[in-house]
């Protein structure tokens, strides 16, 4: 494998030292390109897309094509394990993800199986290896799951849900069959990203979207301790070199300490909460990445470039910080207001580096 040609991302979660702060974009790949669009339209449908290394390929390198971002992140979904757990995964459109057979019942739970990564997720190692090979060691590549409590709301409730009242039924009246089925998730994640890092992901991140929905302590029991399981898990050194992992969890702003102590390199941050005051809770434990409202794309480019500023103040100087959106791209952002940020980030940066 070729030496990385720029490796500011992976420095900044081991908070070493960057000439600037780099950035990448959640959903980065995605519907807000025309050049995806064609792709996707080439592919057919979403998940023939992520099951086509050479596309999911072509995909991930197309952001890195119109703009200088410090990192990849392979082009997948987070609901490829319990489709590969036999839950039967559709897209319907307009609605999102659905499942043909959700888990309602402790017997449905115990029925599901730890799926085999290079099995029936095969395609996504194929195609980590590809983008691996593709990239040339320009800029690292992210690998990623969803932790097991969002994997869970999704395999319970049957597809996207705003109130998680199947999920929360569960949890509150038959806490086993919730429990036994986030143990499963947890190995299934942690043999999932471990082959991820074999077939050539250079860094981890594990998505907990729906963290924030609940209460502290259910937070803790349902879904803290399960990402911590798998932290504990990971392949952490490959290559020579570390794997960070970072934890995202959705308006999980007030659990910040728990998460920082769970062993991990970094803490994601959505837009709730003020980075100044994320490094003051934890800055000196872990890295942090944020945290930019994605609809600020929807600024015109001086005001993108004040809040790029804002941020960056926020944080101050020193190392451990990769700026990112608090949440996805949304589709309808201008792709020029993208290529701003990134470079407003890069531009701005310098100064808090120069020491």
């Amino acid at each position: 494998m070729k030496p990385l040609k720029n490796d500011s991302y992976l420095r900044a979660l081991s908070r070493q030292p960057t000439d600037y702060t780099p950035v990448w974009m959640m959903r980065q790949a995605g519907r807000y390109l025309p050049e995806y669009k064609a792709t996707r339209a080439q592919a057919g449908d979403f998940m023939s897309l992520c099951k086509n290394a050479e596309l999911a390929c072509e995909v991930t390198l197309q952001p890195l094509r119109r703009f200088p971002l410090d990192a990849a992140i392979l082009f997948s979904d987070i609901l490829t394990i319990p489709d590969a757990m036999g839950l039967g995964l559709y897209f319907e459109t307009g609605e999102g993800p659905k499942f043909e057979r959700p888990i309602a019942s402790m017997a449905d739970v115990q029925k599901i199986g730890i799926p085999d990564p290079e099995g029936e997720l095969g395609y996504v190692m194929n195609a980590v290896r590809t983008i691996r090979r593709e990239l040339q060691g320009e800029v690292p590549l992210i690998g990623f799951s969803g932790s097991p409590w969002t994997l869970a709301t999704y395999m319970v409730e049957g597809g996207s849900s705003k109130a998680f009242t199947k999920i929360k039924k569960m949890m509150y009246a038959d806490p086993q069959a919730l429990h036994l089925l986030l143990d499963k998730l947890a190995d299934s994640v942690t043999s999932y990203l471990n082959a991820q890092v074999a077939a050539g992901a250079q860094s981890l991140m594990i998505f907990d979207t729906w963290g924030g929905v609940l209460t502290p302590r259910d937070y803790n029991d349902f879904s803290l301790q399960y990402m911590a399981k798998i932290v504990d898990g990971l392949t952490r050194e490959n290559e020579g070199r570390r794997v960070p992992v970072t934890l995202f969890t959705k308006n999980g702003g007030q659990w910040l300490e728990a998460i920082a102590a769970t062993g991990c390199d970094a803490v994601g941050l959505d837009w709730t909460i003020n980075i100044a005051d994320a490094k003051r809770r934890i800055g000196d434990k872990v890295a942090l990445q944020g945290n930019m409202d994605p609809s600020m794309l929807y600024a015109p480019i001086p005001r993108i470039e004040q809040e790029v500023a804002t941020i960056l103040e926020g944080f101050g100087e020193g190392p451990g910080h990769v700026f990112n959106l608090g949440h996805g791209i949304h589709l309808d952002v201008d792709p020029e207001h993208a290529g701003a940020f990134i470079e407003s980030v890069h531009r701005l940066s310098r100064p808090y580096h120069a020491k």
